[in-house]
Formats: structure tokens, sequence, C-alpha cells
């Protein structure tokens, strides 16, 4: 499969229509394929809570747009540290280590993101939200 522009401004329109103002496109194989990559078309104003992956580290790799990713800690529960990533500036991609409190928010409009985790989906659970 080819990424390509026209498949990104599909996913940003669908994500401009829908009410969580992010939309995403899986990138595996079929269901029985135990990864997961996708796109992540996300505009300003989406909310995507502060939460982890106990089992799973996280690749994101900027395609196009900003966005900030934000790390938090586990005991007092603070911003401690805030990564700015563009395909064109000093950070494209980053690595988010397994259990590490993280949230990512879109600074410009038509920014999309791939993700990529081990393992097979594992719905979040309550324990896995910072609130």
């Amino acid at each position: 499969m080819k990424i390509t522009q026209a498949i990104l401004d599909e996913l940003t329109a669908k994500a401009k229509e829908s009410p969580r103002l992010r939309m995403n496109m899986d990138l595996r194989n079929s269901s029985d394929d135990t990864s997961q990559r996708m796109l992540n078309a996300i505009e300003p104003g989406s909310v995507v809570p502060i939460h982890r992956h106990r089992m799973s580290s996280e690749t994101v790799v900027c395609l196009r747009g900003r966005l900030v990713e934000e790390f938090y800690d586990d005991l007092e529960r603070i911003c401690t540290e805030a990564i700015e990533l563009s395909p064109n500036g000093p950070v494209v991609a980053l690595n988010i280590p397994a259990g590490q409190w993280h949230t990512i928010r879109s600074l410009e409009s038509g920014s999309v993101i791939m993700e990529m985790k081990d393992g097979r989906f594992e719905p979040t659970q309550d324990c896995d939200i910072l609130r």
C-alpha cells in the first residue's frame, strides 16, 4: 500500500467531520495480524486522554502538520516533557516506552501521525487513563 497525500487528505476530512476531531486508518494486513499499525489524523481541539500502554512501547511518526507529545510522571501526575513533532522539524518521530503516561495535541489542521505498537490490540482499561 502506498500512503499518498490523497489518503492523508481523505483521512483529515473525516477527522474534521468527526465529533472527536480525529480519525484513524488501520494498516494491518488482516484481522489476524497481531501488530498495531495505523494512521491517525488529529485536528486541533481533539482531546486525547492522558494514558499509558503497560505492555507495549509506542512509536509515533509525524507525516504532516505539527503536534506535541506530552509525557507525565506517575507520582505527581504533572507534565514532565513536551516534544514537538513535525516532518520538517528537529523531531519527526519518537518511541514512547511501555508504561509512560502520555498524550498528544495537534497544533495545526491536517496533522497526521503513524502509530505502531507491539502485539495485538488491547482496549485501554480505566487504570490506564490518568484522571
